[in-house]
């Protein structure tokens, strides 16, 4: 018999620490590390890591699997970039607890916020629950291929608890306030990580309506709050417009003071309000400094669109012309927008709209877009935007980018994407981001795994986090043994997983072996396999050369294996002994 079921063998270790990279074998078994050094013994499998990097592997606590989890057992795209456990429940948005008659509800909110097809979302939900427990139990009996975790969202136990009253945004009464508290104590003990709620206006339901969290009263988040605090463990997580800061924070604050829980915070750049972020981190530095752990989530780059004909949005998605030919199957859509006719039509339309609205919409801000190539650039400067390009160019904004989209780089498919950088995206750099990733109180997050399927692919985050900003960005890097511990030991102990996100004995045995000079990310497709036929954004990388969850290689060069190791973890986890 074998000493270990698993050795990594020789790699430049970087162990999650913050500490600079050695190398060192690790040794694996009964799927935690038991040895980092020079490890002497038999393995029942060896991987040699000589030449490369080894690092934990990535825990990302910004994802919306919700749904896909409970039918799908590849967690992808997050496990195409070395996330090896996720949460999901975020943003105030899932699917329990739930009435059998809101099911429809549930749908609409979390198609509208996340953009994640509602047919998919109705064709895919079993709904074999109603309580929080009993959807963790759907989730458990589903084979995955890293762990998931999951929070109890505030939508649905408004819905649950005030139904149309809830969903209308009238205050909740005491007792309304007690039953969603004990609602929350009851979706914790049941082994959820903690709550999540929305605070911001950009999140409305797929009818247009606002998410039903929006305007909650101070009591009622306080009073939620206090009953997660009430079964010792747990987090909160909190995402808000901050149209007053000051009293938003003081609310935010109360809830971690009442329930004696941490909070983490998602924190951006606004470029209509670009310096706004560094007060919420100061109050975020504040209330640390008064002993009340808050941490801010902040994204690996900008916040941004991806517009394409196969996707939700384009630059000509309100154009009359194009309407003509909005649901027409893709290759017929393709044809048409190279006849020389219909071309003329659609641009002739589309210069009338852009001078009847002065400065257009977002889809339509072509000095914001950018082409995006097959090694796609998250940074782009101003120069390399489709107006800029359409100028030198002697053409339109709206040629050159109905080309982009058409042509595709000479493949004339139809399938070219345009990038629009928003969020984070200031003055044409990411300095911003570069600020936030360095701060004291922050970690990575914001991926969004699993959401936003036509319009935004950022579960490879990870990928851009190590490569981009550890290793390519010429305006300034972070140190890549910082960055590696902001995105496992970090993270994890932001939602109270401390048994994982370091390579060190006694520590689950997940691992990443990567190839970093070869790690970058290829470019976003379309992809037909949600249930229904419904399409999403997909994008991998080169560079993961093995992934390990639990011991077992679940990833080998990009490609998966038949291992699924990955379990529902519920509740916080210790530390190792």
């Amino acid at each position: 018999m074998a000493d270990f079921d698993l050795v990594v063998q020789g790699g430049s270790v970087l162990d999650g620490t913050g500490s600079e990279a050695c190398n060192a074998d690790i040794a694996v078994r009964d799927g935690l590390i038991v040895e980092v050094g020079d490890v002497s013994g038999s393995a029942t499998r060896t991987i040699d890591a000589d030449g490369a990097l080894v690092i934990p592997g990535i825990v990302d606590i910004h994802a919306h699997y919700d749904g896909q989890a409970t039918w799908d057992s590849r967690l992808q795209p997050s496990s195409w970039h070395g996330v090896t456990t996720a949460v999901m429940g975020n943003c105030g948005v899932g699917f329990a607890p739930v009435h059998d008659d809101a099911h429809d509800k549930l749908i609409e909110l979390m198609e509208g916020v996340e953009d994640i097809p509602g047919a998919a979302l109705h064709e895919g939900l079993s709904w074999k629950w109603n309580s929080f427990g009993e959807f963790l139990n759907a989730v458990e009996a589903q084979p995955h291929d890293i762990d998931i975790a999951a929070q109890v969202p505030h939508g649905a136990l408004r819905l649950h608890v005030m139904g149309e009253r809830g969903a209308n945004h009238e205050d909740a009464t005491p007792a309304d306030i007690a039953a969603m508290a004990e609602l929350a104590r009851q979706g914790i003990e049941a082994g959820a990580l903690g709550f999540s709620t929305s605070r911001t206006r950009n999140h409305k339901t797929s009818t247009g309506a606002y998410t039903p969290t929006l305007t909650a009263a101070p009591a009622e988040l306080i009073g939620i709050a206090e009953g997660v605090g009430a079964t010792g463990t747990g987090v909160l997580q909190v995402v808000s417009d901050f149209l007053d800061v000051d009293a938003e924070f003081a609310t935010l604050r109360t809830m971690v003071e009442r329930s004696g829980r941490p909070m983490s915070i998602s924190v951006a750049r606004n470029p209509q309000l670009p310096d706004a972020f560094r007060g919420w981190l100061d109050h975020i530095t504040a209330a640390n400094a008064d002993g009340l752990k808050m941490t801010g989530q902040v994204a690996a780059r900008a916040v941004g669109l991806i517009l394409g004909l196969e996707c939700t949005l384009n630059p000509f998605l309100t154009n009359p012309v194009y309407s003509e030919i909005a649901d027409l199957p893709h290759a017929n859509k393709v044809a048409l927008l190279r006849e020389p006719e219909f071309r003329d039509r659609l641009l002739v339309a589309a210069s009338e709209r852009s001078r009847a609205k002065l400065g257009g919409n977002l889809i339509a801000r072509f000095d914001l877009l950018f082409e995006m190539t097959d090694e796609p650039d998250y940074e782009p400067t101003l120069d390399d935007s489709i107006a800029a390009h359409a100028a030198r160019a002697g053409v339109t904004p709206e040629e050159y980018a109905l080309d982009a989209m058409v042509n595709n780089g000479g493949r004339h498919n139809g399938k070219g994407l345009l990038y629009l950088p928003f969020l984070n995206y200031v003055d044409g750099n990411l300095d911003g981001v570069h600020e936030m990733l360095k701060h004291p109180h922050t970690v990575p997050g914001l991926g969004d795994g699993g959401a936003h399927v036509g319009t935004i692919c950022d579960g490879s985050f990870p990928t851009t986090l190590l490569a981009y900003w550890g290793r390519d960005r010429k305006r300034g890097t972070v140190p890549l043994p910082y960055l590696v511990q902001q995105h496992c030991r970090d993270t994890a102990r932001t939602v109270g997983l401390f048994d994982r996100g370091v390579l060190a004995p006694g520590y689950r045995a997940d691992i990443n072996v990567v190839d970093y000079d070869g790690l970058r990310l290829h470019k976003p497709e379309i992809v037909p396999d949600l249930p229904a036929g419904g399409k999403r954004l997909l994008q991998r990388a080169d560079g993961w050369s093995h992934t390990i969850v639990a011991g077992v290689e679940t990833y080998n060069n990009g490609e998966a294996t038949s291992a699924l190791p990955g379990r529902l973890v519920r509740g916080a986890q210790p530390a190792p002994t």
